[in-house]
């Protein structure tokens, strides 16, 4: 996967606000919702590029996923 692009964006405090919230209301970052809202409306307008690839997974991997690469399951903690 290419690295993926750093931009600045500046929005308005109240903006920010609502999207934050709107992000914890689906558990997504703010960052993730953001990305969610611009691909969502590029797929509309048919501007969503074919080559765009699919938006990383976050949080726990499924239940039934392969181990981890130390041997560990995912999410565990050691005492």
């Amino acid at each position: 996967m290419p690295e993926r692009k750093k931009i600045l964006l500046r929005l308005d405090p109240a903006v920010h606000d609502a999207l934050a919230r709107w992000a914890g209301d689906e558990l997504r970052s703010t960052n993730a919702q953001i990305e969610f809202l611009l691909r969502r409306a590029l797929a509309q307008a048919g501007r969503l590029p074919d080559n765009a690839g699919t938006m990383p997974r976050r949080g726990r991997p499924p239940k039934g996923s392969p181990r981890s690469e130390d041997g560990d399951e995912p999410g565990t903690v050691e005492a």
